[in-house]
C-alpha cells in the first residue's frame, strides 16, 4: 500500500500554535501568500479538483500538487496578481515546507500556463493578452467541439444527467454571486469533460479551463446581465442535448463559450490597464 503524501494545513491554525514559519507568513499579508493558509473557498476547492485530477478522498496528492492547487486558486480569486512575482523561499516559509516540492509546484503552474518562468526575475503570475485569450478561446471551443461529438455518440443520456444534475445548481448560484456561478459552471464543465473517453482531450480543456477562470470569473462579474446571459446559454445547451442534435449541441455550446469569453477579455483591458 503507497503511503500518503502529508497535507498541507488546511486552514490557518490557532494563534498559540502558530510555528515561526506560519509566524513569518503573517508578515506576507501584502503579497497575498498568507491566503494560502485560510480556509479554502468553493473557487479553490473547484481549481483543486481540476488541476489534481481527482477528488483526494483516497489519497493525499503529492506536496507539490497540492501547492501547486493553492497557487492557482488564488492566482483564480486574484489575490496573486498578473506580473506577481513567486519566491520559492517566502512560499516554502508560509507554507512550511522545503523549497523542493515549491519549486516542483512552480513548474507545474508554468506547464498550465498559470505562471511563467524568467532567468532573470524567476516565476511570475501570467498575464495573457486580449489577442492571446482569444486564441485560447478558439482552442478551448475547437477541443470542446471535438468531445462533445464523442459524448453525444457514446453517453448522450449521461451527458443530459449530467447537465441536469448541474443546471438547478447554477440557477440557485445565480441568484447568490457570480463567483458562485462561476464555481458551478466550472464544475459542470469538468463534469461534462470527465464523460470523455479522449484523456488527451480532455485534460488539454482542464488546463485551458484553469487559464481562463480567472478572467471567466471577473467577466460573470462586470454586469448585472453577464450570468442571466450565461445561463441562458446553459438552458440552450440542455435543449439541444435532449433532442440529441449534435449540429444545434455543438452550436449552442459555441455560442456559450463565444459569451463568456466577450465578458472575459473585456476584463482583461480593464486588468491590464491597472496592471500599466
Amino acid at each position: 500500500m503507497k503511503s500518503k503524501s502529508p497535507a498541507l494545513p488546511a486552514e490557518m491554525p490557532r494563534s498559540h500554535e502558530l510555528t515561526r514559519a506560519q509566524q513569518n507568513a503573517t508578515r506576507k499579508q501584502d503579497d497575498g501568500l498568507a491566503s494560502l493558509l485560510t480556509p479554502k473557498n468553493g473557487i479553490m476547492r473547484a481549481v483543486e479538483k481540476a488541476l489534481l485530477r481527482g477528488d483526494g478522498r483516497h489519497a493525499s496528492p503529492p506536496v507539490a500538487e497540492q501547492i501547486a492547487a493553492r497557487l492557482a486558486g488564488l492566482i483564480a480569486l486574484d489575490i496573486l496578481k498578473p506580473g506577481q512575482r513567486l519566491f520559492e523561499n517566502d512560499i516554502s516559509e508560509v507554507l512550511g515546507v522545503s523549497r523542493s516540492p515549491v519549486r516542483e509546484a512552480i513548474r507545474i503552474l508554468e506547464r498550465d500556463h498559470l505562471v511563467e518562468l524568467n532567468a532573470r526575475r524567476g516565476a511570475t503570475v501570467r498575464a495573457p493578452e486580449a489577442d492571446e485569450l482569444q486564441d485560447i478561446f478558439e482552442v478551448r471551443t475547437t477541443l470542446f467541439g471535438i468531445l462533445l461529438e464523442q459524448v453525444m455518440h457514446d453517453r448522450p443520456a449521461e451527458l443530459q444527467a449530467t447537465l441536469e444534475r448541474f443546471l438547478p445548481q447554477q440557477e440557485q448560484a445565480a441568484n447568490e454571486t457570480a463567483e458562485s456561478y462561476a464555481v458551478q459552471s466550472f464544475l459542470c464543465n469538468l463534469a461534462i469533460a470527465d464523460l470523455c473517453s479522449n484523456r488527451l482531450v480532455v485534460d488539454q480543456l482542464k488546463m485551458i479551463s484553469l487559464r481562463t477562470l480567472r478572467y471567466v470569473r471577473l467577466g460573470l462579474g462586470s454586469s448585472d446581465k453577464a450570468v442571466t446571459e450565461a445561463l441562458k446559454g446553459w438552458r440552450a445547451f440542455y435543449n439541444a442535448v435532449v433532442k440529441r442534435n449534435v449540429p444545434l449541441v455543438i452550436a449552442a455550446a459555441t455560442r456559450r463559450i463565444a459569451l463568456v469569453r466577450d465578458f472575459s477579455i473585456t476584463e482583461i483591458g480593464k486588468v491590464k490597464a491597472v496592471v500599466d
